[in-house]
């Protein structure tokens, strides 16, 4: 049984330091944080999903702030309910468990559900609007030829995919590599920790090179 917390500190959030003493307070293992230019894809939420094992206990902001929309909802609450997983919210004051915040009632869940997209709205412009503005700065920066950055946007693929909890066979036709071996040359690049079953390494393919000079 562990405690977890998850935020979406984007640049306008202005309660992180709060939930961070809070998160810590309860006994949060780890408090799991996502910036602005992961505000749509939420990779570090995807692989927190996968991570979770039954009993856990996971502490989240609020919920407009762990969900981009009623439909994750729907689908957050039936993994919880699988897993068996305690849901925190601080600034909901919600406890799954009834242990925390006595004074919340059945009205006040409703309410929240009720208002959930008209509060995401706000987070996703907001988180949007820091991106367009980081990706206009880049023009100050000296060119990058097209196969560079196509190569750069390939390996970004295969990190966010395997962080994301999908399995090697998906990341390998996802990155478009002629070769599963790439996609682990990629991963032991970039420090990735290989955590897919036993494997710690390439998994060879019968009539495939394994060669790292594989034309990409």
């Amino acid at each position: 049984m562990a405690k977890v917390g998850y935020i979406m500190a984007t640049s306008q959030y202005d309660k992180l330091e709060e939930d961070r003493k809070w998160m810590n307070d309860f006994g949060c293992v780890r408090i799991v944080e996502e910036n602005d230019e992961d505000e749509r894809n939420r990779p570090l939420w995807k692989q927190l999903m996968v991570a979770l094992q039954r009993g856990d206990e996971l502490v989240i902001s609020k919920f407009s702030n762990a969900l981009r929309g009623s439909r994750e909802l729907a689908t957050f609450l039936e993994l919880c309910r699988v897993k068996v997983i305690r849901i925190v919210s601080i600034h909901d004051q919600i406890d799954s468990r009834n242990e925390l915040f006595p004074e919340t009632r059945p009205s006040d869940v409703l309410e929240m559900m009720g208002a959930l997209p008209e509060e995401v709205l706000p987070l996703r412009k907001s988180a949007e609007h820091v991106v367009n503005l980081q990706e206009k700065m880049i023009v100050s920066l000296p060119p990058v030829s097209s196969a560079k950055m196509q190569k750069l946007d390939r390996e970004k693929t295969v990190i966010n995919l395997y962080v994301a909890g999908h399995p090697i066979d998906e990341v390998w036709r996802a990155s478009g590599f002629r070769s599963r071996s790439s996609v682990f040359r990629i991963l032991n690049k970039h420090g990735i920790k290989l955590n897919r079953g036993n494997h710690s390494g390439p998994i060879k393919r019968k009539g495939i090179s394994d060669n790292p000079q594989d034309k990409e």
